[in-house]
């Protein structure tokens, strides 16, 4: 038996308390950077995880010291069973969020509040109706910006996701960070990052250089605060001063946070992806159903995690489509 303090910690000290699982691949958008035009083959209803299977792997990590849970998808309110999973993580008495396009938080505010899971992420790359449907080719905006509201009219705590590309929507840096003076939400902007079919390339990105250039434009410097970044950061944090909110930059391109990641990610078909870029995966749900102790199967995932962006360390490495594609479309992945 592996010792509780060494399974989740990989070969450069990392220790990892931080579980991001998919539940499902379905999505009711179609974002062009997260799911190719054709869209993907799903993974069979009997591979995946069932509400029971979420809650038993999720133990493990918790009992090798994971404290906080983030359910992602697809779309995770698509699960008819998300109830019986909330209901069931609860037990677990870590931190439990989720991340959401939003168009379903109506159905499933009540549930929320039940199991106290109040941090949300809610992903919205758009202020614009127009360019809404054209990111998601679904016509839902103003769904969405209720929902924004119900969660924050419930007190929920909640970041807006903005994956920013050159040319569609970094001409909207300032207008979501207006947003912030009189909403207590946090403004996540993200660099466009490449996955499987999203036709990534550097040029359509929008790099921290960028996003800070447009804001020392716009805002005097004695505007602009620097805010302490959380442990284990991913997100560089500043507000405006007298904002009721803040934002944060996400710069995994330009300038990765990997010194201090502390995630694990588990696709909604049980395999373990031990970075967000990573093309190689470690299948937990076979051997849990054969009956197998999976956590040394946990332990070697977590020892051979790269230090840097799954071995891309130079950006000419990301600019590689031979590395850069040789990996799941993001939806397949889990945000």
């Amino acid at each position: 038996m592996i010792p509780n303090n060494t399974i989740l910690t990989d070969d450069f000290g990392r220790k990892h308390n931080y579980l991001r699982i998919s539940l499902i691949e379905k999505c009711n958008l179609r974002c062009t950077y997260c799911m190719p035009a054709e869209g993907i083959a799903l993974t069979p209803k009997k591979e995946l995880m069932t509400a029971d299977e979420v809650f038993a792997i999720a133990q493990t990590f918790v009992n090798n010291g994971v404290d906080k849970i983030r359910l992602t998808g697809g779309e995770p309110l698509l699960r008819k069973d998300f109830p019986e999973i909330i209901e069931k993580l609860s037990q677990l008495e870590t931190e439990i969020s989720i991340t959401t396009n939003g168009i379903l938080i109506d159905r499933h505010i009540e549930v929320l509040k039940q199991f106290k899971v109040k941090k949300i992420n809610l992903s919205l790359d758009t202020l614009v109706a127009s360019k809404f449907n054209t990111i998601t080719l679904r016509n839902q905006f103003e769904k969405v910006i209720d929902n924004l509201h119900l969660l924050l009219n419930n007190d929920f705590k909640v970041k807006v996701n903005v994956v920013l590309i050159k040319g569609f929507n970094d001409n909207e840096i300032i207008d979501f960070i207006n947003l912030t003076e009189f909403l207590p939400i946090s403004i996540r902007f993200i660099e466009f990052m490449p996955f499987a079919g999203n036709q990534w390339d550097r040029s359509k990105m929008v790099s921290q250089t960028e996003i800070l250039n447009q804001l020392s434009a716009h805002f005097s410097e004695s505007n602009l605060e620097k805010l302490e970044d959380e442990k284990n950061f991913t997100a560089r944090e500043f507000k405006i001063k007298n904002y009721l909110g803040s934002f944060g930059i996400i710069s995994s391109i330009t300038n990765p946070f990997c010194d201090g990641c502390n995630r694990i990610r588990l696709t909604a078909n049980g395999k373990i992806k031990n970075c967000l870029f990573s093309n190689s995966e470690t299948d937990l749900l076979t051997p849990y159903r054969n009956g197998e102790a999976i956590e040394s199967i946990i332990a070697s995932a977590i020892k051979n995690k790269k230090k840097v962006r799954a071995g891309m360390t130079t950006l000419e490495d990301v600019d590689n489509p031979v590395l850069n594609q040789d990996n799941r479309s993001m939806i397949a992945i889990g945000g």
